[in-house]
């Protein structure tokens, strides 16, 4: 399935594993649930592991391992849970997570501007989509006011320069 990546489309080269799916040597997520309950083997297995996380989900429990992870997928159930946001925004400026890091679910075109300003590099959506028309709304506005992950100082401190 394609995917943007780093502001291209891309074919997704991962795999999302259910929780009683058995773990492959090919690219492969997990959900925190699981990871928390098979950490060991899992960190065992060999291949690239990902992390599928939620907005509800407590990142205590999992902030230390994120040098476990290649890539994070924050999923979102609805465009109207803003969770994964801060999530995003703190795993970048407040943890250094320097991974790939991608919105998965029901978010809708109007948000991947201000996804990727709180520092999401992978959109994956989970309804039919257009990716060729959302390439653009990547760079929607060609100013910021606020300060956030893609420009930490605000417009007046910017002007000030």
């Amino acid at each position: 399935m394609p995917i943007i990546k780093d502001g291209k489309i891309v074919t997704d080269t991962w795999h999302h594993l259910t929780d009683d799916e058995p773990v492959s040597a090919a690219p492969c997520t997990v959900s925190l649930a699981r990871w928390s309950r098979e950490k060991h083997e899992l960190a065992a297995h060999g291949g690239a592991l990902g992390l599928r996380v939620g907005g509800g989900d407590r990142m205590e429990d999992f902030v230390g391992d994120l040098d476990q992870f290649p890539l994070i997928v924050v999923e979102f159930p609805s465009m109207t849970d803003g969770r994964g946001f801060s999530l995003a925004r703190l795993l970048r400026e407040r943890y250094g997570y320097q991974g790939e890091l991608r919105a998965r679910g029901a978010f809708i075109l109007d948000q991947v501007f201000y996804l990727r300003r709180v520092g999401f590099d992978a959109f994956e959506f989970t309804h039919e989509v257009n990716l060729e028309a959302a390439l653009p709304l990547l760079h929607e506005f060609s100013v910021t006011y606020q300060a956030a992950v893609d420009e930490p100082l605000p417009i007046y401190r910017r002007c000030a320069r």
